[in-house]
Order: C-alpha cells, then structure tokens, then sequence
C-alpha cells in the first residue's frame, strides 16, 4: 500500500493555488465550454486567489486578480471584470509591482473597459499597456504581452 503524502497547511495552500490557476488556463484555451465548465472556471479561479491570499506575497496575488478578470471578461461579465481588474492595477501599483505584471494590470483593465463598451477608458488603457509593454525586460514576454493586447478591440 502507497503511503499518503502529508502536507503542511502552507504547503496544500501553495498547491490548491497552483492547481486551480492552471486548472482555469485550462479552460481559458478551450474553444468551445459548457456553463458547468463556465462555472468551474469561474470558482477555480477564485479558489486559486484565495490560496495565494492566505500564503502568496503580493505579486502572486496580484496575478490571481488579473486572472480572475480575464476569466470574467471572456465570459463577458464587464462589472466583476472591472472589480478584479480595478484590484489587480491597486495591488500592482501599492507593491512597486512593475515590467510584466504592471502591463497586465492595465491589460485587464482595457479589457474589461472593452466588453463594458466604454471606449474611451478602453483607448486609455491600451495605451497606458503599451507604454507599459515597451518596457518589458524579457523579448519573449514582450511579445506574448503584444499578442494578447491585439485582441483587445475599442
């Protein structure tokens, strides 16, 4: 008989984290999701967030906020979009948070600005996203970075 692993409680918070965020890019990717995956999604992403809350440091739960906006932005939930986005920018901002992760921030919240059809805080935050994303360190993240920002439209 396996003997059951045991974790600490730091150590099963770390991992539910873990688990749940990529448990949501998982159905991010998918083409085509049912409500129930919906749902999931929807749960797993705030699951993930509370984890990190109880363990991450403040760029990890920064990334949960971002991610629980995108998740309600491609559901096309402009109000919880914006609150999570709103956050994620607040958190980036108080921590000093910056290259990657400040690009994001403002990222989610032209997005969601998108889908609530305000266009002009649209326009604002792409281009606050784009001078953000200048500066990105890393070519490859760069990249990735401009890629997603091309799919927003406003």
């Amino acid at each position: 008989m396996e003997k059951e692993k045991r974790f600490t409680l730091n150590e099963s918070h770390r991992k539910f984290a873990v688990d749940f965020f990529n448990l949501v890019w998982s159905l991010l990717d998918k083409k085509r999701r049912t409500q129930e995956e919906d749902d999931r999604m929807i749960h797993a992403a705030h699951a993930s967030r509370f984890h990190w809350g109880e363990i991450g440091t403040p760029l990890e739960i920064e990334r949960g906020e971002w991610q629980i906006s995108r998740v309600y932005s491609v559901l096309k939930m402009p109000h919880s979009a914006l609150f999570h986005a709103k956050r994620c920018l607040e958190i980036t901002r108080k921590n000093n948070i910056q290259d990657f992760d400040l690009a994001f921030a403002y990222e989610a919240l032209a997005r969601a600005y998108s889908i609530k059809e305000n266009l002009a805080e649209c326009k604002k935050f792409v281009k606050l996203a784009q001078e953000a994303g200048g500066k990105i360190e890393s070519q490859d993240d760069k990249d990735y970075f401009f890629s997603e920002l091309r799919t927003i439209s406003c």
